[in-house]
């Protein structure tokens, strides 16, 4: 490591000295470890500024671990069940613990950049990265999976015997919302088969990391959330299931299976833009006998209700940011194109012109992902159609 580069590290571990005056606990090179485990490290600088895994608060994890997903403080954890909820850190030394508690949720780690672990349904764990060059180097957690009922627990990063957990990155100045179904979260983008009813083959095929929103985000140097929920839609969920439900039903929770839970943002979340993919859910299949709909009640409906929620998003964010109304093909209907359409024209006809519409097509799209989901190589295209599409919108962020 450059002269430069020792000096830096030394006068972060100084400043971290006086941010983290605990111990922390720390394994040896090939241990993972229970998050629960007593502190063992000792004798070194950095041993008296870190953080036992025991003993430390949420507002301490935090304070070492930057998110723009949506977290809830729980004790000496925060929790979350979005998809794509990421935590970003940076440590001095040769390794990082990550501390976790989670038995449903699949999660990549990256170091410097690169995923260097794939977590399969960790359980209570501290995932051990070690034997780095001595440095300053950057750590990434990122939840992969979608599960609607699972909840997963960040204990934070913990430092490498002779190492120091330095204090968060700051927040991106650009911000990007992505609201939608299946389709946003990533479902099944990995498969190498359109068919996956094999056990836990549908979450094993799931990267939401490699979702076009977060492709586009992380393009774009921007923070993101990916506030996703397969099979619903705007009034009416996949072929009708789980009727007196809906996306909305769900979309202020921080914790999507807690009724009555409402995320609370820490007033560092204002998105500039904010992406809405609804109305797949809605259309894609026929209504079924003793459903509430007719084709046009059901036009009418999503019209009505679309207006509502964009109207939910301006007073949460403001009338600056600028909302996109997306569609895309949807085999042998037009319905969720016309009325997002119109959804558009009867905004801007309000005075709204920050909402805008945005299509992609089916053109070079494969869908070769689980059930006929776009795959890892369609999410790609459709994120460089957005890029394209957020590039000719000139924002000033």
């Amino acid at each position: 490591m450059r002269h430069t580069q020792v000096k830096a590290a030394l006068a972060a571990l100084a400043v971290a000295a006086t941010l983290l005056p605990t111990a922390a606990n720390a394994a040896s090179p090939s241990e993972t470890t229970s998050a629960d485990s007593p502190a063992t490290a000792a004798g070194s600088p950095a041993a008296a500024v870190l953080a036992t895994s025991a003993g430390r608060h949420a507002a301490a994890v935090l304070a070492r671990a930057h998110t723009a997903g949506r977290v809830q403080v729980a004790g000496d954890a925060v929790r979350y069940s979005w998809p794509g909820v990421y935590f970003e850190g940076r440590f001095v030394g040769t390794g990082v613990g990550i501390a976790l508690n989670d038995t449903v949720n699949d999660y990549d780690v990256q170091i410097d950049g690169a995923t260097v672990a794939t977590l399969v349904t960790p359980g209570r764990t501290t995932y051990w990265v070690k034997n780095l060059r001595y440095g300053v180097h950057d750590v990434r957690l990122v939840k992969r999976t979608e599960s609607q009922s699972g909840i997963g627990e960040f204990g934070g990063f913990v430092a490498a015997p002779g190492g120091v957990v330095l204090p968060r990155p700051p927040d991106r100045r650009r911000q990007i919302e992505f609201i939608g179904d299946s389709y946003t979260a990533g479902y099944g983008n990995l498969s190498p088969t359109r068919e996956c009813p094999a056990p836990g083959q549908l979450d094993r095929n799931t990267n939401a990391d490699l979702s076009f929103g977060a492709l586009t985000a992380r393009g774009l140097g921007a923070d993101y959330q990916l506030n996703a929920f397969s099979g619903r839609g705007m009034v009416r969920n996949y072929n009708g299931i789980e009727p007196g439900t809906d996306y909305r039903t769900y979309y202020d929770r921080a914790l999507i299976s807690v009724p009555g839970d409402v995320w609370r943002n820490p007033g560092t979340w204002h998105p500039q833009l904010i992406v809405v993919g609804l109305g797949i859910n809605d259309f894609s299949t026929a209504i079924n006998p003793g459903e509430p709909w007719t084709p046009e009640s059901l036009v009418a409906a999503y019209k009505t209700a679309y207006q509502g929620f964009i109207d939910k998003l301006r007073a949460r964010y403001g009338k600056r940011a600028v909302i996109v109304v997306s569609a895309t093909y949807v085999y042998n209907t037009t319905a969720l194109a016309d009325a997002a359409r119109q959804v558009v024209q009867d905004r801007n006809g309000q005075g709204d012109d920050r909402v805008v519409y945005w299509y992609y097509d089916n053109a070079d799209l494969d869908y070769g992902g689980c059930d006929w989901h776009p795959s890892a190589h369609d999410h790609q295209i459709i994120s460089q159609r957005l890029n394209d599409f957020i590039a000719a919108l000139h924002l000033r962020w």
